[in-house]
């Protein structure tokens, strides 16, 4: 099983049987309240049959059709679809779409890209890439270099003259702050470090998720993504951003490229693309980007890269009904909406027993536990397996717990949530 403790799983199993609107069913027949939109991805809510209506009908009608020297409708119908709502808006634009089968894959899409680009303007000797502390960026071997989690890289090896930025945690000075932290824009310079170790003409692109998801809900301090990509712009380097967890409205708008005014030359995006319902991935690149790459002979392949499943028809058909649901019901900003409620639910938790931190931003929230002396994780991991037993699904990473419910959720449903969340970490002893 993908990042579990199999023997413990093994031991007490939790099982998921079936899923509607905000809720799971646990094997034993119990309701449990999604507050983690299962992985981050289920933004439209379970169940909905206007995706499964899709899937049905394209399944009927292609169920498969190769992409490599081919195309069919419905890849280019939804590549439309994306590119009317891209990040940044039509000013930007970042309205060229490459389709990938997970975040991963978008991931190490959009470093490649990087890389191509820069090649293809005469900068080959930018090879470098550029990642920062406590960042994750999927499983693949592209991801995992760029990536700042020590696990996912003890094993495997990863790719040379990666490096990485520090991160931007500063509980001394942030902790307990509502949205946005006031300290450390300054630690954007830290990529000016890089430049003057490495030289400029040596790094191609340096990736950031806006807000950092699975290291525990690390906000960005004010100005900071503003200054790293004045950095970026300075020294010809592109910046990637990983938007796998934070596109789609987690921040109530439908990236987080609009909500920070910052404007990426490389977005990676899944999850929430498909509402979950079929693995899919989608890298948004800049017009400069893919005009770069559009030279040479004709019939030479530009970019030489891709994926038996890219632009699948099938998730194709699921994305194009996930977007219509997410215009019809203005889920891409509705989460602005909810935010001040979320935030004041989230912050009731101060003075909570064992809670050192609390950060949130849009539907978003990290809630940080003391750790019980040595064990580490053990504390988060029993509240998660509590809650779980008594209605709600969270998400833990070490001692941190991420909350991040579907876009649909209601304000009585967020004090539900919190309410057995405060519950389950008092009786944590």
């Amino acid at each position: 099983m993908p990042f579990t403790a199999n023997r413990q799983f093994k031991a007490d199993p939790r099982m998921i049987v079936a899923a509607d609107g905000m809720y799971y069913t646990a094997a034993d027949g119990g309701r449990v309240l999604d507050g983690t939109a299962g992985l981050w991805c289920v933004n439209a809510g379970h169940g909905r049959r206007r995706i499964a209506e899709a899937v049905e009908r394209q399944l009927a009608t292609l169920d498969y059709a190769p992409s490599f020297q081919m195309g069919h409708p419905a890849a280019f119908d939804f590549a439309e679809r994306l590119a009317a709502i891209a990040p940044g808006g039509p000013d930007a634009p970042l309205d060229r779409i490459f389709f990938t089968g997970s975040g991963s894959e978008s991931v190490d899409t959009a470093l490649k890209i990087a890389l191509a680009y820069q090649r293809a303007i005469g900068q080959g000797t930018r090879t470098r890439l550029i990642g920062r502390e406590r960042g994750y960026h999927g499983v693949g071997f592209g991801g995992i270099s760029v990536g700042g989690i020590l696990n996912n890289r003890r094993v495997f090896p990863t790719l040379p003259g990666v490096d990485h930025l520090r991160h931007t945690h500063d509980p001394v000075r942030n902790a307990f702050a509502k949205g946005q932290p006031e300290h450390g824009a300054e630690l954007a310079d830290d990529l000016e470090r890089l430049v003057a170790l490495h030289g400029a003409d040596t790094i191609a692109a340096c990736i950031v998720e806006p807000v950092a998801g699975s290291t525990g809900v690390l906000i960005p301090p004010k100005g900071y993504l503003e200054r790293l990509r004045g950095i970026c712009d300075r020294h010809g380097i592109l910046l990637i951003f990983d938007e796998v967890i934070t596109g789609f409205g987690r921040l109530g708008t439908p990236f987080a490229t609009e909500r920070f005014g910052v404007r990426p030359d490389l977005v990676a995006t899944a999850k929430g693309l498909t509402n979950g319902v079929i693995p899919m991935g989608a890298v948004f690149a800049s017009r400069a980007v893919h005009d770069a790459l559009m030279h040479g002979p004709e019939p030479a392949i530009e970019l030489f890269h891709g994926y038996t499943y890219s632009g699948h028809p099938v998730a194709a058909a699921a994305g194009i009904a996930t977007l219509s649901i997410y215009e019809d019901e203005g889920l891409l900003t509705r989460a602005a909406s909810l935010e001040e409620d979320w935030a004041a639910s989230i912050h009731d938790l101060r003075g909570t027993r064992h809670v050192i931190d609390l950060r949130n931003l849009g539907l978003i929230a990290g809630i940080e536990l003391e750790p019980r002396p040595g064990a580490p994780g053990s504390r988060a991991y029993d509240v998660f397996v509590d809650c779980f037993r008594r209605g709600l699904l969270i998400r833990v990473t070490g001692d941190i717990i991420a909350l991040s419910p579907p876009l649909i959720i209601e304000r009585g449903q967020i004090t539900d949530a919190i309410s057995l969340l405060a519950e389950a970490i008092e009786r944590a002893a």
